[in-house]
C-alpha cells in the first residue's frame, strides 16, 4: 500500500496537471494556424471556434506562449500566422542563393508605392522628379511586393499600384502602417535634415479595398504580356 506521503505526492501532482491543462480554444486555434498555408484573419478564426471565445485574448495567450520559443505568433498585415524567431532565422538562410540587389531607382519606386498607394506610373514619376525605366515597375512585379490594384477614373484610365501582403511579410510589418515617419526617417540619417518647411510623410493606407476614383481590374490587366518589356536601367 503506498505511504500517506506516496499520496500525497500523487494529488499534488494531479492537481499541477490540473492547473497546467490548456484552454481548449488554445489548442484550436494551434492547430489551426500550423494546419495553414497561409496566415489566417480573424475572422476565419473566430468562424471555427465555439461561440462566446474571446479570440484576442486567446490570441495574446498564445502569443505568450510561444514567445521564447523558437516558433512565434505573429500578426502580419492583420493575418495571424507561425514564423521562426527573429534571431533564429540564420538557420533558414541559404548561403548558396545570391539575392538580386534592387536598383536605386526600383528602391525609390517600391518607397513611393508603399506610402502613396494607390498611385499610377504617371504620379510616381510626378513624386520622384524622373521619368521612369519601363523596367522598374516589372522588377517590383516579379518580387511580389508590388501588385496592380485597379485603373484611375481619369482619361487614359491608367493603372494603380499598391504593395502586397508579401512585402508586408518581408519587412516584418504587423501593420503597413508600422512604415517609419517623418521624424524616425531624419533619425535614421534616410532623409536630409534640411527639408522643405512643408515636407511631409504620408501615413501609408492598409485599406486594401478600391477607392471612389478607382475601378475594378479587367481580366486582361493581369496579363504580364501587358506590362512594358525592360528596355534601360536608371542609375
Amino acid at each position: 500500500m503506498a505511504s500517506l506521503a506516496q499520496k500525497r505526492m500523487i494529488q499534488n501532482e494531479d492537481l499541477q496537471s490540473e492547473q497546467n491543462v490548456r484552454p481548449e480554444e488554445m489548442r484550436l486555434l494551434e492547430a489551426m494556424l500550423f494546419a495553414s498555408k497561409e496566415p489566417l484573419d480573424e475572422k476565419t478564426l473566430s468562424a471555427r471556434l465555439p461561440q462566446g471565445v474571446d479570440l484576442r485574448a486567446t490570441l495574446d495567450m498564445l502569443k505568450t506562449e510561444y514567445a521564447p520559443r523558437g516558433v512565434n505568433l505573429v500578426k502580419i498585415n492583420g493575418k495571424w500566422t507561425f514564423r521562426t524567431a527573429g534571431d533564429l532565422s540564420w538557420l533558414l538562410t541559404k548561403e548558396a542563393v545570391q539575392p538580386r540587389k534592387l536598383s536605386r531607382a526600383a528602391i525609390e519606386t517600391l518607397a513611393v508605392v508603399a506610402y502613396h498607394q494607390p498611385v499610377t506610373r504617371a504620379e510616381i514619376e510626378d513624386i520622384r522628379g524622373v521619368t521612369m525605366s519601363k523596367g522598374t515597375l516589372d522588377v517590383l512585379l516579379e518580387t511580389g511586393w508590388v501588385r496592380p490594384r485597379g485603373r484611375r477614373k481619369v482619361p487614359g484610365r491608367p493603372i494603380t499600384y499598391g504593395t502586397t501582403e508579401d512585402f508586408v511579410s518581408h519587412f516584418g510589418l504587423e501593420q503597413l502602417s508600422d512604415l517609419p515617419g517623418l521624424e524616425e526617417l531624419k533619425g535614421s540619417g534616410m532623409l536630409d535634415g534640411r527639408l522643405p518647411p512643408n515636407f511631409s510623410v504620408p501615413i501609408p493606407s492598409d485599406d486594401p479595398a478600391l477607392r471612389e476614383d478607382e475601378d475594378p481590374l479587367e481580366p486582361g490587366d493581369l496579363d504580364f504580356g501587358l506590362a512594358p518589356r525592360a528596355e534601360s536601367t536608371e542609375e
